[in-house]
């Protein structure tokens, strides 16, 4: 597949973001068995941090809220230095990343071989120090924009409750760039 097709194939209809992440491919053969196992995982993880990133903005009032607040400041800072200390000793580099809930283009390794499979990780927040790990299939592999070796990966196969929690959080992440882009525009 060339990488137009591939393009459309994953960002065509879908809402994509592009970040740079921490994030890497791991060839392997996936188990079936083992896959319901992995789409499980990162469905609870999606959820999870939809949950802790949608609390954040309840507003509180009282002095419950204002007490909860300073909980959820302190558990903050506990799950920052936290997942600090899992990035450093973390092997995946920060990588420029176009995703969307249908896959992922990324730099590619010296074995990217279409039609391999195996799992997309990538840390989804920068507060959680376990990476969201996603079942993948390599449809292309070409130059990308910048002329260097790109791959573009399929996730598959997902559920579709966890295609959900994926598009979920890539919305969340979108409207926060939005929003982020905004904020830098007013100043």
């Amino acid at each position: 597949m060339n990488r137009e097709h591939a393009d459309a194939a994953l960002f065509g209809d879908a809402l994509a973001c592009e970040d740079l992440q921490r994030a890497a491919f791991v060839p392997q053969q996936l188990d079936p068995a083992w896959l319901e196992t992995v789409c499980s995982r990162a469905e609870i993880h999606l959820s999870a941090i939809a949950i802790i990133e949608d609390s954040r903005n309840e507003e509180e009032e009282g002095p419950q809220g204002l007490a909860l607040r300073r909980i959820e400041a302190k558990l903050d800072l506990l799950l920052t230095l936290v997942g600090n200390l899992n990035a450093q000793a973390s092997a995946d580099s920060r990588l420029p990343i176009r995703w969307s809930a249908q896959g992922v283009r990324m730099p590619a390794g010296d074995a990217c071989v279409e039609g391999s499979t195996g799992l997309f990780r990538m840390q989804a927040t920068p507060w959680l120090p376990e990476p969201l790990v996603l079942p993948a299939v390599v449809i292309a592999c070409a130059p990308g924009d910048d002329g260097r070796p790109s791959q573009w990966l399929q996730f598959d196969p997902l559920p579709e409750p966890t295609r959900a929690a994926l598009e979920r959080h890539l919305f969340r992440q979108h409207r926060r760039a939005i929003a982020e882009l905004r904020a830098q525009r007013d100043l």
